[in-house]
């Protein structure tokens, strides 16, 4: 396990190939099996398949240009009325989801929309999200086309064990 969460690297081009719906079933079911805080579970989840609505949706960020070639573009939404822990635990989320596509043999990259107020008013209007749910991310995943070694980011620097 330890060795495919150290594969698990920010892709940002994608072959074709689309991504199945038992995969993308597998990743949202290891998406929700993330911690919540009083079990609240204020997470809801868009999957964008739609070509283009994908398209669309690359114009709200200026770092979103690859949601257009990943063949599914998963936008997290947090339901801030059910917890003020939303976006820890839709980031909880996220990143489960990231670890199970990249499980998987997929590639995926977290594309950040809170707390940008303006990008998630514009992925509102393309997507419908109703204003009572907050937009976490974006996260475009697919088949990678680029291949990045295995790494991890340990600092012993910043590490300290009892006290500070």
């Amino acid at each position: 396990m330890i060795d495919w969460i150290k594969q698990r690297r920010s892709v940002r081009a994608y072959t074709p190939e689309p991504v199945s719906d038992e995969d993308i079933r597998l990743i949202l079911e290891a998406a929700m099996a993330a911690p919540s805080a009083n079990d609240a579970r204020p997470w809801e989840v868009i999957v964008v398949r739609d070509a283009q609505l994908r398209q669309q949706i690359c114009g709200v960020h200026p770092w979103a240009r690859m949601c257009g070639s990943a063949p599914v573009v998963f936008v997290v939404l947090g339901d801030a009325t059910r917890s003020v822990h939303w976006v820890e635990d839709c980031s909880a989320l996220t990143e489960n989801l990231l670890l199970a596509a990249s499980s998987l043999g997929l590639g995926g990259v977290w594309v950040a929309i809170y707390p940008e107020t303006q990008d998630e008013e514009k992925l509102r209007r393309v997507l419908g999200i109703p204003s009572t749910r907050r937009v976490l991310c974006m996260v475009p995943v697919g088949h990678p086309a680029e291949s990045k070694p295995a790494h991890t980011k340990y600092d012993e620097r910043k590490v300290h064990y009892d006290r500070y």
